[in-house]
């Protein structure tokens, strides 16, 4: 056991710096824990880069008005959509490329990844000309009020007009991981959101010839920055920085590989589609209780991603686990691998939890001295904060179900835990018993227990082990 210590104490330092400088690593052979750090440690840090930037925008936007905080969580419960077909796809691709990778077929590999950023650019265009034609119309689908309409429907146009760029970073991302190349996925979003950061205050606020946008500005800069960042994706993939290098002749549409990466995508879409959905639902319950609340609770939310993103990164080191070495031929590796993957989230939302659950309030005043605000976002944070640890099992075993290829079992779990359960529940609670937000918190919580339950039940019993993608 000592020995074991002095080993870990010893290379620790090494082991981050392979993590982070992406060295090629065979994720089929040798120690499963090393294995989940190699491949958890960037997907960390680069989900801990998007929380970081979530939280700074929601800082920077909260000083304009409490509308404008509002207009944001309308905006990206809408945006969720576009999000579940790019998850979808991008857990698609993920599967795929992990088992040719397995397999060492990188060219099967290549040919997916070209695939799937040709969709991902056909849905994107289709989606675009929706946000730019009816930015006040989805508005007011979501029951934003006229003033919230008219201060915010800029922000809404830019971001669904921008979505090309949501879209195509999901998706190289989502490539790269399934190669085993999550260090280059993390320097990207590290680039996406470090850029953003920057620009947030200038497009906002203004400065020198650049005029005040207000919450419009943020999404400017959002989009600028994700821009960026797909081009140094695009660079990364036509230089081959990684496992993946694609010419610029073998970008051509090839049917049969499409058609396999639709098929397996189906079920990733649909669960997604039914999980955003939910909360798109969840968001019109919220809207009537007034601006006040609706700002609580994106604010509880953006605070919640904050520690929920490290071990999203943990779940998708655990997807692409499970997809190399189904290609490997070895099953039984990849079933410890989401267990440990499991136990290392676990061990980090409940530290999380019990600080939530104490600082809950001094969180929420960091970003609003609205008494309402603060009230209703620290018991949405602290009712959400309980769940935690189911969260990371979770998390963890419906992203190894995705990374198998089996994206159909998760998409039965989230419709019998979000749409039979979730929804019902929040809507007689909140507004039929009248016990108002409290309904729509515990509704996300006892979702999430549920999912957990189930989601390792099914797990347990082996059949993500036969599937072929």
């Amino acid at each position: 056991m000592s020995q074991n210590n002095q080993f870990t104490i010893k290379n620790i330092f090494q082991l981050f710096k392979d993590a982070v400088s992406g060295k090629e690593q065979d994720f089929t052979t040798g120690s499963i824990r090393k294995a989940v750090f190699l491949l958890s440690i960037p997907m960390i840090l680069e989900m801990l880069m998007e929380s970081i930037f979530a939280l700074v925008d929601i800082i920077y936007v909260s000083r304009i008005s409490v509308n404008a905080v509002a207009t944001i969580g309308l905006t990206e419960s809408v945006i969720t959509l576009v999000y579940a077909v790019a998850i979808g796809l991008s857990m698609a691709v993920t599967a795929v490329v992990a088992r040719r990778i397995g397999e060492k077929d990188v060219v099967g590999a290549n040919q997916a990844a070209i695939q799937v950023i040709i969709l991902g650019v056909v849905i994107a265009i289709i989606i675009s000309v929706i946000g730019i034609l009816y930015p006040k119309e989805i508005l007011a689908l979501m029951g934003a009020e006229t003033d919230l309409i008219e201060e915010g429907f800029g922000y809404t146009k830019i971001l669904l007009g921008g979505n090309i760029t949501i879209m195509l970073l999901f998706l190289i991302n989502a490539i790269f991981r399934g190669a085993g190349n999550a260090s280059i996925a993390m320097w990207t979003l590290i680039l996406s959101n470090g850029l953003n950061i920057i620009l947030d205050p200038i497009f906002i606020f203004g400065l020198g010839p650049i005029p005040a946008y207000g919450v419009e500005g943020a999404a400017i800069a959002t989009t600028i920055g994700r821009g960026t960042a797909v081009v140094w994706q695009l660079i990364a993939l036509f230089y081959g920085f990684g496992k993946i290098k694609i010419a610029v002749k073998d970008v051509v549409i090839r049917v049969s590989v499409m058609i396999n990466l639709i098929k397996v995508s189906l079920g990733g879409i649909g669960q997604f589609l039914i999980g955003t959905s939910s909360w798109v639902f969840l968001m019109r319950i919220m809207s009537e209780f007034g601006s006040e609340v609706l700002a609580g609770y994106t604010i509880a939310i953006r605070i919640m991603m904050f520690t929920l993103m490290p071990a999203w990164g943990m779940s998708n080191a655990a997807a692409t686990l499970v997809g190399q070495n189904l290609g490997a031929k070895k099953p039984d590796r990849a079933e410890k691998s989401v267990w440990k993957t499991s136990k290392y989230a676990a061990y980090f939302m409940g530290f999380v939890s019990i600080i939530y659950m104490v600082f809950a309030s001094t969180f929420l005043g960091w970003f609003s001295d609205n008494p309402e605000v603060v009230k209703n976002g620290t018991l949405c944070l602290q009712i959400i904060a309980a769940g935690y640890v189911f969260y990371a099992y979770g998390m963890v075993v419906i992203q190894s179900f995705n990374g198998s290829g089996d994206t159909k079992t998760p998409t039965y779990i989230n419709f019998v835990c979000f749409w039979v359960f979730q929804l019902p529940f929040a809507y007689i609670v909140a507004i039929l018993f009248e016990a108002g937000p409290i309904g729509v918190f515990l509704s996300i919580t006892l979702a999430e227990i549920l999912i957990a339950i189930i989601g390792i039940w099914l797990f347990k019993k082996g059949k993500w082990k036969t599937v072929q993608v």
